[in-house]
């Protein structure tokens, strides 16, 4: 079976969807847009917001810390780069062995967003001052399948039917079928980019928070992230009275479990609001 690194080494390009691509395209060549208001679009997407982060960490620019929050990426390589960055970043360029049948595109978009904006509305709870950083986190989170279901499409769907249909942990189907499973792929394609180890281990660990050692706050958050947007795809009848959060991951942020409604209710709507503004069609996908 082919291990992480491998499928990442024959697979290093992502995608963004159309709608959101002509959208940030019309701010980027704005010349009234301003530089925030170029980072908040930018930052909807994770394969605009992954290449963005690893172009800012390259060595050209010449970073004392490494980059990882989409406002600072952006003052730091210029509007030129990022309008060059945006007419790059399409489907047929950057992803064209993508199978349609196998992956919804529009779909994982729209819940990368969802689990980005839990990731940023758990780390606001906790008192964290830079969730620009968490929202990214939570924005990448599955970034490991846009590897899986452009190398292996066949396994990577049977095993997303096979964890359903047992209701079993996703992860440890793909472990089974593939040898490795989507944290593991996204780390080793975040690490290959060279963007900050925060994130890498953020998404590497974010299956078991106890093992990222000085990054367990962030790998928590992206677990709690990651559990919420798995649950909000559920039908209302199959999902579980309680969560499965690690305690750990509890335990590592300090989240009040009390405030997940209210934040729930915060997420959706702003969830709502994005998609009538940004990608009209994904509200429905």
């Amino acid at each position: 079976m082919p291990l992480a690194s491998e499928l990442v080494q024959s697979c290093t390009s992502v995608f963004t969807l159309p709608a959101l691509h002509s959208h940030a395209q019309d701010v980027v060549d704005n010349p009234n847009s301003s530089m925030e208001e170029l980072a908040n679009i930018l930052k909807l997407d994770p394969a605009i917001s992954a290449r963005l982060l690893r172009i800012a960490n390259s060595p050209s620019y010449g970073e004392a810390k490494q980059v990882d929050a989409i406002p600072r990426a952006v003052n730091l390589i210029g509007v030129q780069s990022v309008r060059d960055l945006v007419a790059a970043t399409t489907i047929g360029q950057t992803f064209p062995g993508m199978p349609s049948q196998f992956m919804d595109a529009t779909r994982f978009w729209r819940k990368s967003l969802f689990c980005a904006l839990v990731a940023e509305g758990v780390a606001t709870s906790c008192g964290v001052e830079n969730s620009d950083r968490c929202f990214v986190e939570g924005l990448l989170r599955d970034i490991g399948h846009f590897v899986l279901y452009q190398t292996v499409p066949q396994r990577a769907q049977s095993a997303l039917i096979e964890a359903g249909y047992l209701e079993a942990s996703l992860a440890e189907v793909e472990q089974s079928n593939i040898g490795c499973d989507f944290a593991e792929v996204g780390a080793e394609l975040i690490r290959s980019w060279e963007m900050p180890v925060r994130l890498e281990q953020a998404i590497r660990c974010q299956l078991s928070p106890k093992d990222a050692g000085e990054f367990a706050f962030h790998a928590s958050i992206v677990h709690l992230a990651g559990v919420v947007a798995d649950n909000e795809e559920l039908e209302p009848s199959r999902r579980p009275a309680l969560l499965p959060f690690s305690p750990h991951a509890i335990t590592a942020t300090g989240f009040a479990l009390t405030n997940l409604p209210t934040l729930l209710t915060d997420v959706r709507a702003q969830l709502r609001d994005t998609l009538a503004r940004v990608c009209p069609q994904a509200m429905a996908a």
